[in-house]
């Protein structure tokens, strides 16, 4: 196994323009090549135990995402409401709440809030991939989640508990010939020269079977322009396949950061696009899984937030299909 510093790890991806080869590593459960700014993530415990969930449909909970309500919602549950979800049939949007980014969490008593079937807008198998985004515009908790695979769908909600469905805003008929999948999105508030003032980014599946990151934009949230590109293709960086995106703003530029497959190391990657989504600066490893309990080789899906001066990191954590939600934290 080699271990290197994050100056060499950086210098080394700025140097050759690609991330770092399967198999090389910078530790275990810790930060890797992240540029100057980042903090060092460290594993602090499980968000939910499994065994006492009221709704556990599979034995899986995958796709954490993490808002805070303080001054946004009335009558919130906690200071955070967390949004998870089985991935296989039947699927389900989750919630759980608490007064801590770092936890403890308690599992939501009505789950699922929103189910497989929805009627008079769809019946599907499985609903999942939750992300919630904050919508400042409209002052309301706007959901993303993905059923069948190859839809993404939105609904909105005042209080982040019960929602209204809106509509589709993403499917593979909108995304370059031969998309199979497009899944896993989150929306983030992120201006864009086009005028744009939100982007999306997820992941697509194709014909030839590999995943790749797909992004959008879109001035209201709803309604999306989609590129024909991939913004990051796994042969960019190395590796069979790449997944579950999510968008963070460092040292005045963006970057996106995403997972890999296990085989590959299972690890979290890195890469700049810039403010403008014009770079492709891949960095290598963002973050190494756990060997042990509870990454088993295999950290994915992060969702980041602050509180009390601290920083955090919510992942899906394990085995793909059996997996939990785990809480690093940063120093």
């Amino acid at each position: 196994m080699t271990h290197l510093s994050r100056r060499e790890v950086f210098r080394a991806a700025a140097v050759t323009g690609i991330g770092l080869a399967a198999g090389t590593t910078l530790g275990t459960g810790t930060a890797g090549a992240e540029p100057a700014g980042f903090p060092t993530y460290r594993y602090q415990g499980l968000a939910l135990d499994k065994a006492r969930l009221r709704y556990n449909p599979t034995g899986e909970l995958i796709f954490p995402c993490v808002r805070g309500t303080v001054g946004r919602v009335s009558g919130a549950l906690g200071r955070f409401h967390l949004y998870y979800a089985p991935h296989d049939a039947p699927g389900g949007i989750c919630l759980a709440y608490a007064d801590s980014l770092g936890g403890p969490y308690t599992e939501y008593a009505a789950n699922p809030i929103v189910g497989r079937t929805w009627a008079g807008h769809y019946d599907v198998s499985h609903v999942s991939s939750p992300h919630v985004l904050w919508n400042e515009d409209v002052r309301e908790m706007w959901l993303y989640f993905h059923g069948e695979n190859t839809t993404t769908r939105l609904a909105r909600s005042k209080d982040g508990i019960r929602f209204t469905y809106d509509k589709v805003v993403l499917t593979t008929s909108m995304l370059q010939a031969g998309a199979t999948e497009a899944s896993y999105a989150r929306v983030f508030r992120h201006d864009l020269p086009n005028g744009a003032r939100y982007v999306m980014v997820f992941m697509v599946n194709d014909t030839t079977n590999r995943r790749s990151i797909g992004w959008g934009w879109s001035t209201d949230a709803r309604n999306w322009t989609f590129s024909k590109t991939p913004l990051v293709r796994p042969q960019d960086v190395g590796v069979r396949d790449v997944g579950a995106p999510h968008v963070v703003r460092r040292n005045g530029t963006t970057y996106v950061v995403y997972h890999c497959n296990k085989e590959a190391g299972g690890r979290m990657l890195i890469t700049e696009v810039g403010n403008d989504f014009t770079r492709r600066n891949h960095l290598g490893t963002f973050h190494a899984p756990l060997a042990g309990f509870p990454d088993d080789g295999r950290c994915a899906a992060p969702s980041f937030g602050s509180d009390g001066g601290a920083e955090y990191m919510v992942y899906e954590a394990g085995e793909r299909l059996s997996g939990n939600i785990a809480i690093a934290r940063g120093f």
